[in-house]
């Protein structure tokens, strides 16, 4: 067999005529066997060359080898927008926002530690007979089959397997079936305002899908329905409570003045309308409203475990598989160690083996600093960040090679300590064999990589072209370069005033004292008013707790005058009356939401095209101007502009629509024209084309304005916001809250740099000064150094996550926080801030 020369051997990923999204049909090499990072502001076309060409590319062409009854079963993403790409490996992708795990998922079962501890306890562990005899550690039980003979009354017994030890499966508890917490239906909440009518919608699970007609039913079972509930006799509210299912013939009225018949209308009283919707869907979506009638409480018999309390009686180094769930990563590594002490030696082989395999499914995990995490934390209070450093961590131990592993803005959610931990695990990837393509801003991660792309210059229609690409220290020296002031420390890092040694004032300030909550123990925190204020420290040091578990609940509270809750030992609210929370959770459901729906312009829009001459000689009113009405819509695509194509045995195909290409609107709509332009054309506009468009028309220019100051003139009005990054959902968010007065508002941003290039955290900042200048006073979580360097006062929690965190360990200006030497932020700030001397 002839061997493949080394000349031979490609060198790079050759992509060619790339034009997706806003990519300008351009030609880049990507080295392999290399970790190349791609960086851009915001919205210039980074995340269409790593997902929507490397990805997408490579992805399919490793699908398209399996069967087509395989493919069928599997979420694939069509042909790239490219001429060609040549040498690209089979792709893996992990995404900025991972999917958010459901109620069953926890760390342990995410990263898989669970399954080889669940191995250990029934292989491994100490089980104890049906007479209470607890048997020492024995091979028996993989000798025999799971079978034991008690050495004390020689009863033969079947010990706990693996499958026993398993909360989703055999091993859940049997009052909660391994959630571990039970649901309980809140009366308050099936009939929340009951000066209500039944007719006005009293009754809210009534309100749910498929049930609209039962105030009818009642109506024909007697009950008034057009009298408030709290005014009904006693027997009528207890029939709406908890009346029998029986069927009646009832008339259903409609607002064209038609009636329906219906001769078996069954009654579900308020209870069963929840309990039976319940009972008869799958859908998460469906789930999650259902869910806002109950309360969840921890299981009582499991104390929320979620396994089955029979299990406790296996013992593995004297604790019991709930016991273990509860350590920490830390912990859990050094419990590993102490099981081989534990063991006999006839049981080492096989102990170092499961030990071995346990201790290499949790070092990943403690590398990318999630050693604070407990393999019962319910996967769904993971953050994006640490969701996908989970999944990076799985990876890892698949151990492949050959593979193109492209990560998008992996740094979400990391402190700059962690950064070191994550350039060793990309570092790990690439040196077993991989391929490597990182979508970042974070400049210690940009300055760790064999190579850079960037692109730009700016975003949307200004960006889709390459700026600069070369080695770190070609990319310092290269004068289009964006980042590279960032990265030598010639940018300009702060340009707001210091306030010097300000500190709150105890006759009017912001503050709140905690109790008793997760890893906060009686820890009060003090807020400057009318200023910026960031709260910094580890992933797990109690951020959020602090932030949203705490301050903004008991803010509420005490504006209400309800009571605070019970782990909030008291608040003073500074005269805060109003709270605007700004996440980065994607805006709008479906396509159907844009830019202009959103921000209220097409409603604008709608208005300027009904006033035409020849929207008035055809008898159109607004609504004809409106894609989710059928009066505008496209008839194929519904206004969606989109259609999908179900191929049998090929997965679905989404193609832009064949009869209005991708406008949404159907002919009659678009034959109406103002300025020249149809509304499909005005929705096609970016921001900053749209102003000049709008220049005489003040309501829709000073939205428009308001987009363009938030740094978001890039977007396309009629662009779907869905797809929108983390940072421009937040900023799309903010734009109804801009050029009003703020004096007793507080805004509280979470990671508001998410996605963001340090150029667009400039233009973030200016809008905090925006806010600052109205009034407002804002906090924000945050890991950013650059946010951190801008703020005016910083309250940083530690020293590390979990139990080691939950302190406030360092307070005061950036400068303060630099010099303090208990603070492991103030170490990276004091640092940054050197740089940029």
């Amino acid at each position: 067999m002839a061997v493949q020369h080394r000349e031979t051997i490609p060198e790079n990923i050759e992509v060619t005529g790339a034009h997706v999204n806003n990519l300008k049909n351009i030609d880049v090499k990507i080295p392999l066997n290399a970790f190349v990072a791609i960086t851009g502001r915001s919205g210039s076309g980074k995340s269409s060359l790593a997902m929507g060409v490397l990805y997408a590319e490579g992805a399919r062409r490793y699908l398209d080898a399996l069967s087509t009854y395989t493919r069928r079963r599997i979420s694939q993403v069509g042909k790239a927008a490219v001429d060609q790409v040549k040498h690209l490996p089979s792709a893996l992708a992990l995404r900025q926002r991972p999917t958010v795990p459901g109620v069953r998922s926890t760390v342990g079962t995410m990263t898989e530690s669970l399954n080889v501890l669940r191995l250990m306890f029934s292989r491994l562990g100490s089980h104890r007979c049906p007479n209470g005899h607890q048997i020492p550690p024995t091979l028996e039980v993989a000798e025999n089959m799971g079978y034991v003979t008690c050495p004390v009354c020689h009863v033969t017994f079947m010990a706990f397997g693996a499958e026993d030890f398993a909360f989703n499966s055999q091993g859940a508890c049997p009052d909660c079936n391994g959630t571990g917490k039970i649901r309980q239906i809140m009366p308050e909440r099936l009939i929340p305002d009951q000066t209500l009518t039944l007719r006005q919608g009293a009754v809210a699970s009534w309100r749910l899908p498929g049930r609209n007609f039962m105030i009818y039913v009642a109506q024909q079972i007697g009950i008034p329905i057009d009298t408030p509930f709290n005014q009904l006799s006693a027997a009528q509210q207890k029939q709406v409570w908890s009346g029998k299912k029986e069927q009646y013939a009832i008339n259903i009225p409609s607002k064209t003045g038609k009636i329906f018949h219906m001769d078996n209308a069954q009654y579900e009283n308020a209870f069963a309308a929840v309990e039976d919707s319940l009972a008869t869907t799958t859908n998460e979506r469906a789930i999650q409203r259902l869910n806002r009638f109950y309360d969840f409480t921890t299981c009582p018999t499991c104390h929320g475990n979620r396994f089955d309390p029979k299990l406790m009686t296996t013992k593995l180094a004297d604790l019991n598989i709930a016991q273990v769930s509860q350590m920490t990563m830390t912990e859990l590594m050094d419990f590993a160690d102490k099981i081989l002490d534990w063991l006999p030696d006839k049981m080492q082989p096989i102990g170092k083996n499961l030990v071995g395999e346990f201790s290499n499914s949790l070092q990943p995990i403690l590398d990318l600093g999630l050693d604070y995490l407990t393999l019962d934390r319910p996967g769904e209070t993971l953050s994006t960040g640490e969701l996908q450093r989970i999944q990076l961590g799985r990876t890892l131990r698949s151990e492949t090679t050959g593979v193109l592993y492209i990560l998008d803005e992996p740094s979400i959610g990391l402190h700059p300590a962690n950064v070191a931990g994550l350039i060793k695990i990309l570092r790990q990837l690439v040196s077993m064999g991989n391929s490597l393509v990182v979508v970042d801003h974070d400049t210690s991660i940009i300055s760790a990589a064999d190579y850079v792309i960037e692109i730009g210059p700016a975003a949307g229609n200004d960006g889709g072209t390459i700026v600069a690409q070369g080695t770190v220290a070609e990319i310092k020296r290269e004068s289009q370069s964006l980042i590279a002031p960032f990265l030598t420390g010639t940018a300009t890092l702060r340009d707001r005033p210091i306030i010097a040694n300000e500190q709150p004032t105890e006759n009017k300030q912001l503050q709140v004292t905690v109790n008793d909550r997760y890893n906060l123990h009686n820890v009060t925190a003090k807020f400057l008013l009318n200023r910026l204020n960031v709260v910094s420290g580890y992933s797990g040091a109690g951020k959020s707790t602090l932030i949203l578990d705490s301050l903004i609940p008991a803010l509420k509270a005490a504006n209400a005058g309800s009571a605070l809750p019970k782990y909030v030992k008291s608040v003073a609210t500074g005269g805060i009356k109003n709270i605007v929370t700004v996440d980065s959770v994607p805006v709008g459901k479906n396509v159907r939401s844009t830019v202009a729906t959103y921000t209220g312009i097409l409603d604008e829009l709608r208005k300027l095209f009904a006033q035409t001459d020849e929207a008035q000689q055809a008898q159109f009113n607004a609504s004809h101007f409106s894609y989710n009405v059928k009066a505008g819509a496209c008839p194929t695509c519904n206004g969606t502009g989109s259609i999908s194509l179900d191929i049998q045995y090929l997965p679905d195909m989404v193609e832009e629509c064949p009869t209005c290409h991708g406008k949404r609107y159907n002919d009659e709509t678009l034959q109406i024209k103002w300025n020249n332009m149809s509304i499909a054309d005005v929705l096609a506009l970016d921001v900053n084309g749209a102003i000049k468009v709008f220049e005489q028309t003040p309501k829709i220019k000073s939205m428009l304005s308001q987009l363009q100051s938030m740094g978001l003139g890039y977007l396309h009005l009629g662009e779907s916001t869905p797809a929108l990054s983390g940072g421009e959902a937040q900023r799309l968010k903010l734009v109804s809250h801009m050029g009003r007065k703020q004096d007793e508002t507080l805004f509280v941003f979470d990671e508001p740099s998410v996605g963001l290039h340090p150029l667009d955290i400039q233009t973030l900042i200016k809008v905090f000064d925006q806010l600052l200048a109205k009034g407002a006073t804002i906090i924000t979580i945050e890991h950013d150094l650059d946010i951190l360097a801008n703020a005016d006062y910083i309250i940083d929690l530690g020293p590390k996550g979990g139990q080691l965190g939950g302190q406030i360990v360092g307070s005061g200006t950036p400068q303060e926080l630099a010099n303090n030497q208990n603070s492991e932020t103030g170490k990276f700030l004091k640092q940054h801030l050197q740089l940029f001397q």
